[in-house]
């Protein structure tokens, strides 16, 4: 008989595919003695069950949470829904990778009308008894029956205000009392029923909330964000409650075993005297630091720093947890390995290789390779910054500098960005409901929160500057206005943060790139020792080949030389050819437009020095190069003196219905030689000239588009052989260069060993091939691909991240071919998943010698090709 139910003292760390993070790290600890309220783990296969079961436990499954209940009274020598000795639970969701805040959480379960009184009278603190069951009938109230939280705040808002109390904890027992009676009264009005007083029935419909919660709007959209797949499920634990809001002799935090912002070496984290863990990680209160701690509570702090040291050491990796001192004795109720910046991931990796803890493949593994983007983006300008002084402080939550106008809520932060308008989401707390804006943002500034609120945790992961907890500000998201001494600021003002200091600005100010050294050049050079696999970038201009050259690219995987056309003074002349109605009225554009190409190519050239230089041969059909409104068309005609009505009829001759599968590529160098002719001219000739000029050993890589055809690339070929022969005799100089093609049509990884007979390399531009594979326009299908990820048919968007499944398999077609034709054949991609992680490590896997990618994925590219090295070996 399958089990669905491990008590904590039945698991470990290894085992969190089943247990998930939160209840693999809780049998961990409870296995190697720490002090761990009891309790068990409902697994995640269990949470599949009920997925494919439409939202049904099975009995088994059932009678195995009873069984474990009984356990833990039996355990914790209390009972559920006891007058005398009530037993209460905390229900958590753990998924198996970390998903900080996107589920959902039901506190004190077990408590009703009866149960609260003998609370109070066991533990002769009535107050404490009765803020635990209003804390309960909240939660269980938003989570479990689906009533906005909204309503409860009305209620709760509403006493504060009666009686004047400015925080929650100068509400009195009475008061408390009131609120109660308030939310039960919610419960009535919303649902037309009673709030639950049945422990076992609390228990079970809390236990698929959780369950539900794993399919919930804000988790579905982390899961995308984050390439979490959506099989994974979420456990369940179960946990005996312990109380930090007992008094002045409890508390409850979440702390770190180094700085998740800088990586520094000491315990980093917040505590709050006299709360349950819920008031920290949602901003409720803004909490103390984690060593005002030794103040309240000396002796539970030492005790900590202790246990701090031991999960460190233990996991070897830097831990978050969170705990509760009940009355002077400290209980831990979570470890995982802690969320960090990418300034912090880089500096904890290097320090504990240089401290003995870890080796370097271990370092390298440890950092996510998207997180590199982090420190790719911009500071502010310190010439710029003079200029200003900030108008209020808050904490520096997640590094990093940006400025836009002003939002107050995450669907006006949306609707401007897609509008192109930087946004500072700016709201008095976030909450999961905010992830989409947070996303839309360029940043996030909150009023209240500490380092470890919601807005804090989810800034990091996704590489957001983040302000929190910055009093100085009084947020109305009703009136849309953010205050600060007195002054009003609204809707669509300009603002800027800094996320390194918790500086807030009015006004934009100028940002700059950041330096890439220290730590960071640490990890690159590891990852460059440990890697096999080749990085390129794709470029077409000597600016971006000089920014990938500083990011580390070992050369140019891809130059699109059609981007060369459109610059303002050579748009005419690629016009002039494309009118033209003979081959020597071509010809002679053409000529006009090789002194361009040329010097384009040899300030490639220069900046990559004797570093692989590809460069593919014109791509897009000639119709993206005309003008298409009538006045341009006139424009057009008196310039070059032609017909208007001439110019419409090519235009008119040149349209095709679907111009991506049409008239374009290596079909352009087929049907108009010339057009190879100039380039091949230009390249060669580019290369002789630099060769000259430097000493440089250059080798050109001549990359022919779109070939389906064996003979299409042999005719090609023909070509540019000839040109070069021609350029060889007139520079009285020879050189190596390589002729190769783009495999971006299905067919050719059908005969790729046929076309491997003429190209002495492949380079896969999996644009192409995914949307020819799938049918899918990438330019149009974007809210298509959207449908499918909600509903599960695509596990993420095909052209973010190569098909493996699929069109990998034409991918090893190709390799095997191509190999077996030519064995020394050079092997790459090109295509934009070129800098994703998981599509470098099938390109490892796969026998690819290289991946290209634009210049700022350079770096991300370099370390997921070591990663693929390690996880391959």
């Amino acid at each position: 008989m399958e089990k669905f139910v491990y008590s904590f003292n039945e698991g470990s760390k290894d085992m969190r595919s089943l247990l998930g993070g939160k209840g693999a790290g809780l049998a961990e600890m409870t296995k190697i003695g720490l002090p761990v309220p009891f309790g068990f783990t409902v697994t995640t296969d269990a949470c599949k069950y009920y997925n494919d079961n439409g939202g049904q436990l099975s009995d088994g499954m059932i009678q195995e949470i009873y069984e474990h209940l009984a356990e833990l009274e039996q355990v914790s020598g209390k009972k559920f829904g006891s007058t005398e000795n009530p037993l209460l639970v905390s229900v958590r969701s753990g998924a198996p990778v970390s998903m900080p805040g996107m589920m959902d959480t039901i506190l004190n379960l077990g408590l009703n009308d009866d149960a609260v009184k003998g609370l109070a009278a066991r533990t002769g603190n009535e107050r404490f008894a009765y803020d635990s069951y209003r804390r309960f009938i909240q939660m269980f109230g938003d989570v479990v029956m689906e009533i906005s939280k909204s309503k409860f705040d009305e209620v709760f808002d509403g006493q504060k205000k009666a009686v004047g109390a400015e925080f929650d904890v100068d509400l009195t027992t009475e008061d408390l009392k009131k609120i109660i009676e308030g939310y039960k009264k919610v419960v009535k009005d919303e649902l037309g029923r009673d709030f639950p007083q049945e422990p076992k029935d609390q228990l079970m419909e809390a236990v698929k909330a959780v369950f539900r919660s794993w399919n919930n709007d804000r988790a579905i959209l982390y899961r995308q964000l984050n390439d979490i797949p959506s099989s994974l499920g979420t456990a369940v634990n179960v946990q005996l409650m312990v109380f930090g809001n007992m008094g002045e002799t409890s508390g409850t935090g979440v702390a770190f075993t180094r700085s998740p912002v800088n990586g520094e070496n000491r315990i980093f984290g917040e505590f709050l005297v006299n709360a349950q863990g819920e008031d920290v990680v949602a901003g409720i209160r803004t909490p103390q630091p984690i060593n005002q701690m030794k103040e309240a509570f000396p002796e539970v702090y030492a005790k900590f720093e202790d246990i701090a040291r031991i999960l460190e050491n233990h996991y070897l990796d830097m831990q978050d947890m969170e705990f509760t001192v009940e009355d002077n004795k400290l209980f831990m109720l979570q470890t995982r390995t802690g969320k960090r910046t990418a300034a912090a991931a880089v500096k904890i990796a290097v320090d504990m290789v240089n401290e003995g803890v870890i080796d370097k493949e271990t370092a390298i593994m440890r950092i996510e390779p998207d997180q590199i983007n982090q420190l790719l983006h911009p500071a502010f300008d310190e010439e710029e910054l003079k200029k200003f002084e900030p108008v209020a402080k808050g904490l520096a939550a997640s590094p990093g500098a940006a400025e836009g106008e002003i939002r107050f809520n995450a669907d006006d932060a949306e609707a401007a960005a897609q509008e192109g308008k930087k946004v500072i989401l700016v709201r008095e707390e976030t909450s999961p409901e905010d992830l989409a804006g947070m996303v839309a943002a360029q940043g996030i500034l909150t009023a209240r929160g500490g380092m470890t609120s919601h807005a804090a945790v989810v800034a990091r992961g996704m590489g957001k500057c983040c302000v929190t907890g910055c009093n100085a500000i009084t947020v109305n998201a009703a009136e849309k206005t953010m205050e600060i001494a007195g002054v009003k600021y609204g809707e669509g003002e300009n603002i800027s943060i800094n996320g390194s200091d918790g500086s807030v600005y009015i006004g934009s100010i100028k940002t700059v790139a950041p330096e890439l050294s220290g730590d960071f050049g640490t990890i690159m050079k590891w990852a460059d020792e440990i890697r096999t696999l080749g990085v390129r970038t794709n470029a077409d201009n000597p600016r971006d080949a000089k920014q990938a050259a500083e990011f580390g690219a070992e050369g140019i995987g891809l130059c699109r030389t059609e981007h060369m056309f459109f610059e303002e003074e050579r748009i005419p002349k690629i016009r002039r050819m494309i009118l033209a109605d003979t081959e020597e009225e071509r010809r002679e554009a053409l000529a006009g437009l090789l002194p361009y190409q040329k010097a384009d190519f040899k300030g490639l050239y220069k900046v990559m020095g004797e570093k692989p230089v590809t460069i593919r041969l014109l791509d897009p059909p000639l119709h993206e190069f005309l003008p298409h409104t009538e006045a341009e068309m006139r424009q057009l005609s008196e310039q070059f003196n032609i017909p208007y009505e001439r110019i419409v009829n090519k235009t008119i001759e040149l349209h095709e219905f679907n111009p991506m599968l049409g008239h374009r590529g290596c079909r352009l160098a087929v049907t108009y030689p010339e057009i190879a002719e100039m380039q091949t001219e230009a390249i060669i000739g580019a290369a002789l000239e630099v060769k000259k000029e430097t000493g440089y050993n250059i080798k050109p890589e001549i990359m022919v588009p779109l070939v389906g055809i064996a003979n299409e690339l042999k005719c090609v070929k023909k070509v540019i052989d000839e040109t070069a022969e021609k350029c060889f005799q007139e520079a009285g100089e020879r050189l190596e260069y390589l002729v190769g093609t783009m495999i971006e049509i299905p067919r050719a990884t059908l005969i790729a060993d046929e076309i491997a007979e003429d190209a002495q390399f492949f380079s896969f531009g999996t644009n192409d091939l995914t949307q020819m594979g799938f049918g899918f326009s990438r330019d149009d299908t974007g809210k298509i691909i959207k449908e499918y990820i909600a509903k599960g048919v695509l596990e993420n968007d095909p052209f973010q991240s190569f098909d493996q499944h699929g069109l990998g398999k034409l991918v090893k077609m190709a390799v095997e071919g191509g190999k077996k034709t030519r064995p020394d054949i050079h092997l790459g991609i090109c295509g934009e998943h070129g800098g994703d992680p998981a599509t470098i490590d099938f390109c490892h896997r796969t026998g690819l010698n290289y991946v290209s990618c634009s210049p700022f994925r350079v770096p991300i590219a370099r370390l997921a090709a070591a990663q693929a090295a390690v996880r391959n070996k």
